[in-house]
């Protein structure tokens, strides 16, 4: 009778590795209903854990495509600017990672020239295709009539390649690709910018007046894929400017040190998506850089070389469209009213 108890006992030790019940193997060659109801129930307790799991995960996900779709403009003050100065207002737009068919974010960009800002900073990743070119030009046309600056991302020299969002989230950064990646037609989108009257500040510095204001403007190309030669720019401030401006993609401690160890009064800059997947009450788990945290966006400050300068970083108004989602991180474009410091 040894071979009927090894056949019987091999689903049960099967249905163990399943549910986690451990049946005991007896002499028998049937079960005893108590056994098959535990495991019954075990097995049903499993399920649901597993659906519950499943839910919650489904329930995210289309929570964070909905939140990627909800725009706001955010309003922000910066007592920046030297005694008795006249208020300036900069839109700081970032990270507009735009497609043709997106037709909610183009509305939304072709609204922003209503909040008739005397400056635009524009700090990079503006597009992911070659056919979203010309869209994302008829949708800034009110922009590009205004004064403005730019400098460049990623996604305004490279089209978008998928990569594991585990390893993102793991490393804290995403992770340069291995093979040769398509070109956008970044020169066409510089032309466009700067036949406007746009400031190219990609490794270049700049001095503009603008509402009265006298500014000098310095900047990087991307940092993230080591673009970027701030010795080209790198100085003292320019001490007749009512303020000196720097401006970059990519907010690498390098960079910021760099800045406002010179002397910039704020610095902008955009790359992090704000943490794009943040939590509830803790807000950003990655900036994909080494910036912290607690500063993936908004407006904070920098010190560093004996200075104290402001830091703006743009949660940008889009993403990568291999993950199109958000979650308690709305996407955004900002005005700033710089006003005069106490």
């Amino acid at each position: 009778m040894a071979a009927p108890r090894v056949i019987m006992a091999a689903p049960r030790v099967i249905m163990a590795a399943i549910t986690g019940v451990t049946p005991e193997v007896v002499n028998r060659t049937r079960p005893e209903r108590r056994d098959l109801a535990d495991m019954r129930a075990a097995m049903k307790t499993g399920f649901t854990a597993v659906a519950s799991v499943i839910g919650v995960g489904v329930a995210g996900l289309a929570y964070g495509v909905i939140e990627a779709h909800r725009f706001v403009v955010r309003h922000v003050e910066v007592p920046v600017l030297k005694p008795g100065s006249s208020p300036l207002r900069i839109l700081h737009m970032s990270d507009l990672h735009l497609l043709a068919r997106q037709e909610t974010k183009r509305r939304f960009i072709r609204q922003l020239d209503a909040l008739n800002p005397d400056l635009v900073i524009n700090t990079g990743d503006n597009f992911c295709s070659a056919d979203s070119l010309q869209p994302l030009l008829d949708d800034m046309s009110g922009l590009l009539q205004r004064p403005g600056t730019f400098v460049f991302g990623s996604n305004d020299y490279l089209v978008p390649k998928f990569k594991n969002p585990f390893s993102y989230l793991l490393w804290g950064r995403s992770q340069q690709a291995t093979e040769p990646v398509p070109e956008l037609p970044h020169e066409e989108l510089r032309q466009a910018f700067t036949s406007a009257g746009w400031l190219d500040l990609n490794d270049k510095s700049e001095t503009l007046e603008v509402a009265g204001h006298r500014l000098t403007l310095r900047g990087t190309d991307d940092a993230h894929h080591d673009r970027d030669h701030y010795e080209e720019v790198a100085g003292p401030p320019d001490g007749e400017a009512d303020l000196n401006i720097g401006v970059t993609h990519a907010p690498y401690l390098k960079i910021l040190d760099a800045m406002v160890s010179d002397g910039m009064d704020i610095v902008f800059a955009g790359h992090t998506h704000g943490g794009q997947v943040c939590l509830p009450f803790t807000g950003a788990i990655i900036t994909n850089c080494d910036l912290d945290t607690e500063r993936a966006k908004g407006l904070s400050q920098h010190g560093r070389g004996g200075h104290t300068g402001w830091l703006h970083v743009s949660a940008g108004l889009g993403c990568s469209p291999f993950a199109p989602y958000r979650t308690f991180c709305r996407p955004e474009a900002t005005l700033l009213t710089l006003v005069p410091r106490p």
